[in-house]
This record gives structure tokens, C-alpha cells and sequence, in this order.
């Protein structure tokens, strides 16, 4: 893949933002099996799709 993302693409505020997003996911995956966590992995998705935007440049 030509756009995979390296920590250093990402800015302070989204590493900040990725760290408490995958937190929460961890906590709600320690509820259980049958946890949806698809609304936090959509977050997660959207602050890498910036970071993958401003990386290639558009």
C-alpha cells in the first residue's frame, strides 16, 4: 500500500484523539463479546482519513 500511515503523519491533537478512541474501545471490549464498537472504529477511520488526506496532499 502506498498510503500507509506512520505515527509521525499524524498530529498531536489526532495521536491524542487515537489514544482515547482506542481506550474506549478497550473498555467497552472488556464488557464483553456482544459490545458494538463500530461507532468508535467510524472515529477512528475518519481521524486517519485526515491524516491520509493532508499525506497525499489533497
Amino acid at each position: 500500500m502506498a498510503d500507509d500511515l506512520k505515527l509521525s503523519d499524524f498530529t498531536g491533537g489526532e495521536k491524542a484523539q487515537l489514544a482515547f478512541l482506542h481506550v474506549r474501545m478497550a473498555k467497552r471490549g472488556l464488557a464483553g463479546d456482544k459490545v458494538d464498537i463500530s461507532d468508535l472504529k467510524r472515529k477512528v477511520e475518519r481521524v486517519e482519513d485526515t491524516a491520509r488526506r493532508r499525506k497525499n496532499g489533497k
